[in-house]
């Protein structure tokens, strides 16, 4: 079989063959209503394609990916509002305990994953960790020793069990509709509703941009993500905010991650997958059966419906858990405000408590591998 390179070496035409292919993914994604089809469709496509051997052309340059990351980045900062960031305020102790409830049992979990399969616990975890599958695989792409392949089939199980599930779970006879009406400052409305000249959405993107610069600066994790959500967030709270991306804005972004992520994709290197995939599979049923658990504990305590307690819980993304708590009236104000305290949460102390477990994890197997070498010294000097 002939081997299809493109006529140049060229990184621009290289680059726009595979953006193509990504777009194809991403568009055929969208005609049968997938979720997050730019995202998934880009990473499915390119994934696909790079497995023959016979494309040698496929190139994702790292700073459209960065680009992305700016407008999601971006995107998030404008849901830190006053009334979401008066929320977090008066509900930060029970914010707290419930993402570290989340964030143990999604630890155990990932021990008796590891154990099961024979993965690594430092991947397991990192890939059980709910933090969001871009700031995860981004996280296992910057840290040394983290299998990526694994972090990210992990995050997407997980990712498309949310998706499927918590919206059959929600609509089901299990959660009456309509306990507690929207009100009229929610989120949703504050987000959507503004429309301001594209001018203007240049110049905060370009806001962004800087925002992404000081936080690489200050070596923030994941920084052309975090800096402009902290950056966009100040400013949308003292009264600055910029103009709400437009969707087909957001799907670009999408695009821009997806196809770069497909790149990273190695499911040769798959460990054991007999065990991992349905171990993986297990996980995510784990983890959304324990957030619809913990919610009964937390409506009781805190007067909530139990619509409004699930999806404040639910290890999804925080925009898809905002547009279900909008369609069964849900506190909208409420699922935000969690979402967004686990968000923050997760980008910042999760990631050096995984490095710090990555770290005992590599001493304690060097330990071994040295201890083991020893006792074969012995045995061949005895010989």
């Amino acid at each position: 079989m002939a081997t299809l390179r493109l006529r140049t070496n060229h990184k621009t035409i290289q680059f726009l063959g595979t953006l193509v292919i990504a777009s194809i993914g991403g568009f055929i994604f969208t005609l049968f209503g997938l979720p997050i089809p730019w995202l998934l469709g880009s990473m499915t496509a390119i994934l696909i394609t790079s497995r023959f051997r016979s494309v040698q052309f496929l190139t994702w340059p790292r700073w459209v990916r960065d680009t992305g990351l700016i407008i999601v980045g971006y995107s998030i900062g404008l849901s830190f509002t006053q009334s979401s960031l008066l929320q977090m305020i008066v509900k930060i102790p029970s914010m707290l305990l419930i993402t570290l409830t989340i964030t143990i049992i999604a630890a155990i979990g990932a021990y008796l994953v590891s154990r099961l399969s024979g993965v690594d616990y430092p991947t397991v975890l990192t890939g059980s960790i709910p933090g969001g599958l871009t700031q995860m695989i981004i996280f296992a792409e910057e840290v040394k020793g983290i299998d990526i392949t694994t972090v990210t089939f992990f995050q997407v199980t997980r990712m498309l069990m949310i998706v499927i599930f918590v919206p059959l779970l929600i609509f089901s006879p299990l959660f009456p509709m309509g306990e507690i009406p929207v009100t009229s400052g929610t989120l949703l409305n504050e987000v959507t509703l503004k429309e301001f000249p594209v001018t203007l959405l240049v110049f905060f993107l370009f806001l962004s941009f800087i925002f992404a610069k000081m936080g690489k600066k200050l070596k923030l994790p994941t920084a052309y993500l975090v800096g402009p959500i902290l950056g966009t967030a100040i400013l949308n709270v003292l009264g600055f905010g910029g103009p709400a991306a437009p969707s087909s804005l957001l799907d670009l972004s999408q695009l821009m991650i997806g196809g770069y992520i497909g790149l990273l994709l190695k499911p040769e290197k798959l460990q054991n997958k007999a065990k991992t995939i349905p171990l993986a599979l297990l996980n995510g049923v784990v983890m959304v059966g324990a957030s619809f658990a913990l919610s009964f504990i937390f409506m009781h305590f805190y007067q909530f419906s139990l619509a409004t307690a699930f999806l404040s819980l639910a290890p999804g993304g925080m925009e898809q858990m905002a547009i279900i708590a909008h369609e069964v009236n849900a506190d909208l104000s409420m699922v935000t405000g969690y979402q967004l305290f686990r968000l923050f949460f997760i980008y910042f102390a999760v990631p050096p408590i995984l490095k710090r477990v990555l770290l005992q994890h590599n001493r304690r197997k060097q330990k071994r591998d040295t201890g083991s070498g020893s006792l074969a010294q012995n045995h061949s000097g005895r010989g």
